[in-house]
C-alpha cells in the first residue's frame, strides 16, 4: 500500500571499493512458521482487500504510480490523484514527452516532489533504454531515477509476478510483531532481519498478492495503535501476540522536532501579471514554481525582508505593503510565508538564485507545478486585490 517513507535512488558501490558485508538476520522462522503466515494472509486478503483501482489493471505503468504516490500519502488522497494524472499521461510515453511543468502540475497538491520528478526521469530512461516498456525485475528497476528496493520490489512483485521481496512500514510492523523482531526503526541490523523475512515469506505462488496481503494487513488490522489482533487470520502464529508484546513491537520512532523556516515571499505585480520563479532542483520544493522568496529570519523586519528579495531578484525592490502570512506544518519543518507587496523600477526577467523567472496571469499560473504552501500563498494575494483593476 505505499512506503512509509519517500525512496531515494538506489546507491550503487563507489568504484574500487567492496561492497558492505551483508548483515546476518537475527530471526530465523522454520518453514513451518512461514507456511502458517503464508497461506492464512493469503486467504484473508482474497476476502478482505479493499477494492482499489490499480487492483484493477495489471499495466505496469499504473501499478508503478499508484506506488510511488502512495508514499507517505493516504490512500483516500491518491485515488483522485491517480485517476487524474492517468487520464494525462496515460502511458510511460506519454509521461516521457511531457514538460516537466506539465508533470509538476499534474502532481500538484501531492507533496514531495521529488517523486514526481523521478517519475519523469525514470520514464524518459524506460523510453531510451527499454522501448517504452517497464523491465520485469526488480534488480534492472533498481537502476531507474526513483526506484529503490521498496519500489522496485512492489513493481516486480505485483506487475511482474516475481518473487521479489518488500518492506514498507506497514509491513516491518508485521513482521516485527509475527516473529518478535527487536530494535529500533532505522537499526541496521532490525532492517536486515526484516527484508530477510520479506525475501522468505514471497517465495511461492502469487508473491504479488502475498506483499499486497502484507501491506493490506498493517493497514487495516495490525494498526499501530489499538491494532485488532481478534480479527488477525495470523494470530496463531504471531509471537509478540503469543507473548503479549503486540503493543511493544516495533517501538515508536522518536520524531525530531520540526525546524522553523521563514520564507519572505514577492508578491510583485505589473499590468495584470504577477512575477514567479523557478527554484533549483535540490532542496525544499525543488524545481517548482513559486512567487519568488528568500529565506529570512523568523523575527526578521520588513525592512530586511525587502532587502533578502532584492538580493535574491538582483534588482533594486521597493516594499509597498505587507498582505499577511501562510503557514504550512511540513513532515520537518514549520513554514511561514511571509508576503510582501512590492515593486521596482525595472523589472527582472532572470537572476542567479532561481532557474527562471516568469511574469503570469492568475489564469496561465494555473499550469505551473507550485507546492500546495505557494499555492495557498498565490490565493491570499490574489485575495488581497493585488491584481484589481488589471
Amino acid at each position: 500500500m505505499g512506503a512509509a517513507t519517500a525512496e531515494a535512488p538506489a546507491r550503487k558501490p563507489r568504484a574500487g571499493r567492496p561492497p558492505a558485508t551483508p548483515l546476518v538476520a537475527t530471526v530465523s522462522p522454520t518453514s513451518e512458521h512461514l507456511t502458517s503466515v503464508r497461506a492464512p494472509l493469503l486467504g484473508w486478503y482474497d476476502r478482505n482487500k479493499r477494492d482499489l483501482p490499480w487492483r484493477r489493471t495489471k499495466d505496469a505503468y499504473a501499478i508503478w504510480l499508484s506506488e510511488v504516490m502512495l508514499q507517505q500519502t493516504q490512500v483516500s488522497t491518491v485515488i483522485p490523484y491517480w485517476e487524474r494524472f492517468l487520464k494525462r499521461f496515460p502511458t510511460v510515453r506519454a509521461l516521457a514527452s511531457a514538460p516537466l511543468d506539465d508533470v509538476l502540475s499534474g502532481w500538484k497538491g501531492l507533496g514531495y516532489y521529488t517523486r514526481a520528478r523521478n517519475l519523469h526521469r525514470a520514464a524518459q530512461e524506460i523510453v531510451a533504454r527499454c522501448g517504452g516498456a517497464l523491465p520485469s525485475t526488480a534488480a534492472e528497476l533498481l537502476e531507474l531515477p526513483g526506484f529503490g528496493r521498496y519500489t522496485a520490489g512492489a513493481v516486480a512483485s505485483i506487475a511482474f509476478g516475481e518473487e521479489a521481496p518488500l518492506v514498507d512500514g506497514n509491513v516491518a510492523r508485521v513482521l516485527s510483531r509475527i516473529f518478535e523482531v527487536e530494535g529500533l526503526p532505522g537499526d541496521r541490523q532490525r532492517e536486515a532481519t526484516l527484508w530477510a523475512l520479506a525475501t522468505a515469506l514471497v517465495k511461492g505462488e502469487r508473491p504479488g498478492d502475498l506483499n499486497q496481503a502484507l501491506m493490506e494487513h498493517g493497514a487495516t488490522t495490525c494498526r499501530p495503535e489499538n491494532p485488532l489482533c481478534l480479527l488477525c487470520p495470523v494470530r496463531g502464529a504471531c509471537v509478540a501476540f503469543r507473548k503479549g508484546r503486540v503493543d511493544e513491537l516495533p517501538p515508536a520512532k522518536v520524531r525530531a522536532t520540526p525546524k522553523k523556516l521563514t520564507l519572505a515571499v514577492a508578491v510583485w505585480p505589473h499590468a495584470g501579471t504577477l512575477l514567479f520563479a523557478r527554484r533549483a532542483d535540490a532542496g525544499l520544493f525543488g524545481g517548482l514554481w513559486e512567487l519568488p522568496a528568500a529565506e529570512v529570519p523568523e523575527d526578521a523586519t520588513d525592512a530586511e525582508a525587502r532587502a533578502r528579495l532584492a538580493a535574491a531578484l538582483g534588482v533594486d525592490v521597493t516594499l509597498e505593503a505587507p498582505l499577511g502570512t501562510v503557514k504550512r506544518q511540513l513532515t520537518h519543518r514549520d513554514l511561514t510565508l511571509r508576503l510582501l507587496r512590492v515593486s521596482g523600477p525595472r523589472r527582472p526577467t532572470r537572476c542567479d538564485a532561481f532557474q527562471e523567472l516568469r511574469w503570469c496571469s492568475a489564469k496561465d499560473a494555473e499550469a505551473l507545478g507550485m507546492s500546495t504552501a505557494m499555492q495557498r500563498a498565490l490565493d491570499t494575494a490574489l485575495g488581497a486585490g493585488v491584481l484589481a483593476g488589471g
